[in-house]
């Protein structure tokens, strides 16, 4: 249990994007290639949980000081340094060899991946503005490495509006995590934090949630058009309501520090997303 807790389970829905292409190819009617997608997936989880090892090896010592993160296995005790280690090696090494069987350039995706989280997690988590960025990074190699899989076209609304989300995402994490500290210090472990405010993060979110929804609105018009119309246009009131939604949880709830927990723990937000899929893919497997 400890070692799953360390792979950080919570976190493994992030890479479901690398599925995106097998829905907006409509590639989902083929075994063979939901088969590469469901490995591209298992790729990325064994990816991002030997990030998260190493991240944890590497702030053992700050999240012992942390009141939350004092409990991770690592900073508890319960996963040693050298067995942290190991076990970062090994998924790693794992991922890599499914990203290998997938083609190079989905390893290429993912050997970045590695070194785009290597260095936030070293560096760029401490920079204003560039920890946002990198996130975003990680985000977009996701998306990308899904279309790699399936040697499908990637498409640059898919990348734009992914861009776009995960810096409304990050951003907001950010949001919640200086109005938690109050009047406190921001700690070493969040550096960027201090170069911040409220009002500044605030009118960062407004640019990027206007612009994730007129991002959205052009490719549901744009990249579709051809094919079925406008019909697309159908699902812009979800992500109207989603940006809305997180944006109301965030604000009058004090949430967004973590994305995942908001995902698991508002129904409303799942149920929204749900029938976000089920519209997308609904309108998309009947123009092909």
């Amino acid at each position: 249990m400890a070692w799953l807790r360390l792979a950080r389970p919570k976190q493994w829905p992030k890479n479901l994007l690398v599925l995106a292409a097998l829905v907006f190819a409509v590639r989902f009617r083929y075994l063979a290639d939901v088969i590469t997608g469901a490995a591209a997936f298992v790729s990325f989880v064994l990816l991002s949980a030997s990030v998260y090892a190493l991240n944890d090896r590497m702030d053992v010592a700050l999240d012992r000081k942390h009141p939350l993160k004092r409990h991770r296995p690592v900073a508890s005790g319960e996963v040693g340094l050298n067995e942290a280690a190991l076990l970062a090696g090994l998924w790693a090494g794992l991922g890599l060899g499914l990203a290998v069987w997938l083609g190079p350039g989905f390893l290429a995706c993912a050997v970045a991946y590695l070194v785009l989280s290597a260095a936030y997690s070293s560096w760029t988590k401490h920079q204003v503005i560039l920890d946002v960025l990198s996130l975003s990074a990680g985000f977009v190699l996701r998306a990308a490495a899904g279309g790699l899989a399936l040697h499908v076209r990637i498409s640059e609304w898919l990348l734009v509006c992914t861009t776009l989300l995960a810096l409304f995402l990050g951003l907001t994490k950010r949001r919640a995590e200086l109005a938690a500290l109050g009047a406190k210090k921001p700690s070493a472990q969040r550096l960027s934090l201090e170069h911040y405010s409220l009002p500044l993060l605030d009118q960062m979110i407004a640019v990027v949630a206007s612009a994730t929804l007129v991002a959205y609105a052009l490719y549901a018009v744009s990249a579709h058009a051809g094919a079925h119309g406008p019909l697309m246009l159908l699902t812009v009131p979800y992500v109207l309501y989603g940006i809305f939604r997180y944006l109301y949880l965030s604000h009058r709830k004090g949430l967004g520090s973590a994305p995942e927990q908001v995902l698991f723990g508002d129904r409303p937000l799942q149920v929204n997303l749900v029938l976000w899929v089920l519209t997308s893919a609904a309108i998309l497997a009947q123009s092909y």
